[in-house]
């Protein structure tokens, strides 16, 4: 399957009830593999096109709110126009999954593949001070596999969850082993969701405004002990060849694939490369990185963007070693001979 199509047929098979997006490239397929499968006569999951990005990230908001799993998807610029719907539903503390691949930019940019919006993923690309859980695929079969633990973590922690692919992974093609068909969810937590006033029960008003400045402290306050707890239980990530590295490559999503093939031919040159892959980038590995530099004497990270997962590399090693970037970028891809070139000069710079 197509990395795009496995997103869907695992939305399908995670149990969603519903799903609404608006076409753009590269990611269009995952709308179109719903609309021609026809969820509903197989599960009952609702799939709309909404009329814009704006609409569709509101009606995941309304959906969320009544306990649902729900998901929309969409491509860099249409990430951009829902970010205050995104604040919004963190700020509520609702369940949800988008799944962002990533094309190149700014502005409308190019639609070959990119891994630019990586500030906006983990550093909050709305409003206020919030997080989203950001899980990074480096195959198709993570594209469905992150589909299924996408929305385990939205329940987990009531909070947003979004999966940050690219071009590469949306638009290729492996085999995928996919998980069997989960059942809808049929209950509800009363406690969080739209549940209608009765006789013995009070509205349960959802929302993301309070006026009270103490009261919308207290609130933030626990937020950021949901995401310490976060921070504590979730970082995922791989370590391929870094026992005995000396140089270590870091690297999410298709530069990480790409990064593997580089530690093999610099493998076979007799240079001692790793690859550390991250998996989630929300919350980031800083310690298990920082780990690293007891033993490594350099790393650099490898990203389709002109350097903003470098930043949190940074912050990792705190100094202890030298850390060094290459990028391509506006649609380009680099190949693992051009970073294993990148690599020996700067070997060979520091000798």
């Amino acid at each position: 399957m197509k990395g795009n199509e496995a997103v869907a047929e695992a939305a399908i098979r995670a149990g969603a009830d519903a799903y609404f997006g608006y076409p753009i490239t590269p990611q269009s397929e995952i709308l179109e593999y719903l609309m021609a499968e026809k969820p509903e006569e197989r599960t009952g999951m609702i799939v709309l096109q909404a009329e814009s990005e704006v609409a569709a990230i509101n009606m995941v908001y309304g959906a969320a709110a009544t306990g649902k799993r729900v998901l929309t998807t969409s491509s860099s610029p249409g990430i951009s126009l829902m970010q205050e719907g995104l604040s919004y539903i963190a700020g509520a503390e609702l369940p949800c999954l988008v799944v962002n691949v990533v094309r190149g930019g700014p502005g409308l940019g190019t639609i070959q593949p990119s891994q630019s919006d990586y500030f906006q993923a983990v550093k909050g690309g709305g409003h206020g001070d919030y997080k989203l859980i950001v899980l990074a695929p480096a195959s198709v079969q993570e594209m469905a596999d992150f589909v299924k633990l996408g929305f385990e973590l939205a329940f987990k922690y009531r909070n947003p969850v979004m999966i940050l692919s690219d071009g590469v992974i949306g638009q290729m093609m492996e085999k995928v082993e996919l998980f069997d068909q989960q059942p809808r969810l049929t209950t509800f937590d009363p406690a969080w969701t739209i549940t209608g006033k009765t006789a013995d029960r009070e509205r349960n008003i959802i929302t993301s405004l309070e006026l009270d400045p103490a009261r919308q402290e207290k609130h933030n306050q626990k937020l950021q002990a949901k995401y310490r707890q976060v921070e504590s239980h979730e970082v995922r990530f791989e370590k391929i060849e870094c026992e005995d590295a000396d140089y270590v490559l870091v690297a999410y999503g298709s530069s990480a694939r790409i990064g593997q093939k580089v530690v093999k031919l610099a493998r076979e040159k007799g240079i001692k490369a790793g690859l550390f892959r991250l998996i989630t980038l929300y919350p980031f590995p800083y310690e298990e990185i920082f780990e690293l530099t007891n033993s490594a004497k350099l790393f650099l990270a490898i990203e389709l963007s002109t350097g903003q997962m470098v930043e949190d590399v940074k912050l990792a090693v705190k100094d202890r070693k030298r850390i060094e970037f290459y990028g391509r970028f506006g649609g380009m891809i680099y190949s693992p001979d051009e970073i294993l070139s990148v690599l020996e000069n700067i070997i060979n710079e520091k000798s």
